[in-house]
């Protein structure tokens, strides 16, 4: 499928030899598509007491320093268990580059195995680094259909405690605001707030989802957008995550919809910046260091078990942080008419 020799393959995925760049990523892509992984375990004695952490920032749009702090979390997490089981924790940072680029640093690499940030990696990303056989764990993604390990967070029990507690304090005509940026999480929490909708007895309305890009700056141009463009507001929006909460809540801001009088939000994440601005943003919490620890407490199984395991997939728990953000106003639908009315203005 490479087009290339027996021996070429073998030394592409042993990361021997002097093969150009074009030749390893053409020969580890024929391996991914047909879910090639190499069985042979990798004596310990040739590998180092080391664990390599991927964070990888395949187009930047979530990775990136907006961020910054929950991927701490996870080093911590990772740090802290690495070091009780007796490893070396390694960072190795990827931003913009192909995944062929990431799958080749590791052939041959001196560690005992891999933990991976898949937050932007697709399913022939993740294929792609399963292929070259090492001990491997991603974190922030899942897919149930590939044979690879996964510690992610549970975002369908995210998403009911939000909309139960919405339904709670009387909102019915509840909105989202997703993001069309291609990252795993985010289409699960849109696919959850729809079944949950549905499973608390709340109509789901998919003219109440607004879509936006996933940073700061581009959520907020976005929801500038769509707001001028007139549109009948929900009472209460969930964000997929609290950076398009932020920036979401700045576009409100600037067409006088007042927060939560008007407009109750709830974000997703509790980033810092969460319980200082105003009105406090009442958002989900998942410990990022329980997620780390889980992922090198699976790695060392892996590491070490005399045979191949089977996959493993963990979902951590989530929990509801309340704050002022989603306290029940009253004065959205006033406030539809009034964007409503702007849009037949502009219109004229």
């Amino acid at each position: 499928m490479a087009g290339v020799s027996p021996s070429t393959v073998s030394l592409v995925l042993n990361g021997k030899g002097e093969i150009s760049g074009v030749t390893r990523a053409r020969v580890l892509e024929a391996a991914a598509k047909l879910n090639y992984v190499a069985r042979v375990p990798r004596p310990r004695a040739e590998a180092s007491e080391t664990i390599r952490f991927l964070k990888i920032a395949k187009h930047g749009h979530t990775v990136n320093r907006d961020h910054s702090v929950f991927i701490s979390d996870y080093i911590d997490g990772m740090s802290a268990e690495a070091t009780r089981r007796g490893y070396t924790l390694e960072v190795v940072s990827f931003e913009g580059q192909p995944i062929g680029t990431v799958a080749e640093s590791l052939a041959a690499a001196p560690v005992s195995g891999v933990i991976a940030l898949g937050t932007e990696l697709s399913e022939a990303d993740i294929r792609m680094i399963q292929s070259l056989g090492l001990p491997t764990v991603f974190i922030d993604t899942v897919f149930d259909v590939i044979d690879a390990n996964f510690v992610n967070m549970n975002n369908e029990d995210a998403v009911h405690k939000v909309l139960a507690r919405l339904r709670g304090q009387g909102f019915s005509r509840i909105g989202f605001v997703a993001s069309h940026v291609e990252t795993t999480n985010f289409r699960l929490r849109q696919e959850a707030f729809f079944r949950n909708m549905m499973r608390l007895g709340l109509e789901a309305n998919p003219d109440r989802v607004l879509s936006v890009e996933s940073t700061f700056d581009g959520a907020y141009t976005d929801a500038v957008r769509l707001l001028g463009g007139g549109i009948d507001l929900a009472e209460c929006y969930f964000c997929t995550n609290d950076v398009i909460a932020y920036g979401f809540i700045k576009a409100l801001r600037e067409f006088s919809v007042r927060i939560p009088e008007d407009v109750a939000i709830v974000g997703f994440d509790n980033l810092p910046l969460s319980s200082t601005m105003e009105p406090p943003l009442t958002t989900i919490d998942v410990s990022k260091r329980k997620i780390g620890y889980f992922a090198v407490t699976v790695l060392d199984d892996i590491i070490n078990a005399p045979e191949a395991q089977p996959p493993v997939k963990i979902l951590v728990g989530a929990e509801l942080i309340t704050r002022a953000s989603d306290v029940p106003g009253g004065r959205a639908p006033a406030i539809a008419r009034v964007l409503r009315r702007r849009r037949a203005t502009q219109s004229a």
